[in-house]
């Protein structure tokens, strides 16, 4: 009995369009220090999703304000 090996490929599109509809965090946060002296500190939240999905998830936690009435 021969075993088969079954390789999954996504094209390009397929894994942007997966990305844009799920969404990414990179959340980083990078020190330099010498001698106990810090002389670099870098924070930086990346976020890459859809504008659909972003505010889907804004709105859920209150980032996106409320339209003002006039």
């Amino acid at each position: 009995m021969a075993i088969e090996k079954s390789v999954a490929s996504s094209s390009l599109a397929e894994v942007v369009d997966r990305i844009l509809d799920k969404g990414v965090v990179i959340d980083a946060f990078v020190r330099v220090a010498l001698v106990g002296i810090e002389l670099l500190s870098i924070e930086a939240r990346i976020v890459i999703a859809s504008v659909e999905t972003w505010l889907k998830y804004a709105e859920a936690v209150g980032l996106t304000a409320e339209p003002v009435a006039a």
